[in-house]
């Protein structure tokens, strides 16, 4: 497993095809995947009515060499900011790979609605070494959004609502992508937070949260 960066794509090589789940903007649901790559924009580069699917689909086919194996996200965030962390815990070795800026922050339960020119997001991918059902997949996913949301939180970052200075919970437009090894015939179907693989895979995707806040709130890099 690798990570590159070749401005403006940041590639994670996973090593081999995992079964992957995501809402990402190319080859989203439950895909077999090996490589998850971030596309750096820039806000200008994405007007309101600017086909962006159709676009990352094409800047895949050109420079992705699998684009079948490939899940892509989106981040106005310089690239060269992104943090990985990884955490074994008994049988289980979790990692994650994240990009944030807090320019579009929301809370959540509210609607604040920024303006084009403030959108950044939170981009996260989480790899495991274990070989998920689907229902433990999307129990796993939840950990993900537990983790991403009590590392904004703790950050203290605020956003106004109706006049009221309030922490943030994420941004409007992040993006979760989890990958799981299919290299094993032990077929797992919890992933709570009672259980190794919950507890690895929180603890990995809260570190390499809290590492981008700490970055971002420092002022390094832009959105």
């Amino acid at each position: 497993m690798s990570v590159t960066l070749t401005h403006p794509w940041l590639n994670w090589d996973l090593g081999d095809v995992h079964d992957c789940l995501s809402f990402a903007p190319y080859r989203s649901g439950f895909v077999a995947a090996r490589h998850i790559v971030w596309r750096e924009v820039r806000n200008a580069d994405l007007p309101l009515e600017f086909d962006v699917i159709g676009w990352l689909e094409g800047e895949v086919a050109t420079h992705m060499p699998h684009p079948a194996e490939t899940i892509a996200m989106l981040t106005s965030r310089d690239i060269h900011f992104h943090h990985h962390h990884h955490v074994v815990i008994g049988d289980t070795e979790a990692e994650a790979l994240v990009t944030l800026g807090l320019s579009n922050a929301e809370r959540i339960g509210t609607r604040r609605l920024a303006a084009p020119e403030e959108y950044g997001t939170i981009n996260i991918a989480a790899r495991l070494n274990r070989h998920l059902d689907r229902s433990a997949m999307l129990e796993a996913m939840t950990i993900i959004t537990q983790a991403r949301t009590t590392a904004v939180l703790e950050s203290g970052y605020k956003i106004m609502v109706d006049g009221t200075a309030m922490r943030a919970t994420g941004t409007g437009t992040d993006c979760i992508t989890l990958a799981c090894t299919a290299d094993t015939d032990r077929l797992e179907t919890f992933a709570g937070l009672h259980t190794e693989i919950g507890h690895a895979l929180g603890l990995a995707v809260y570190e390499a949260m809290r590492a981008g806040c700490h970055t971002y709130l420092s002022g390094e890099g832009t959105q």
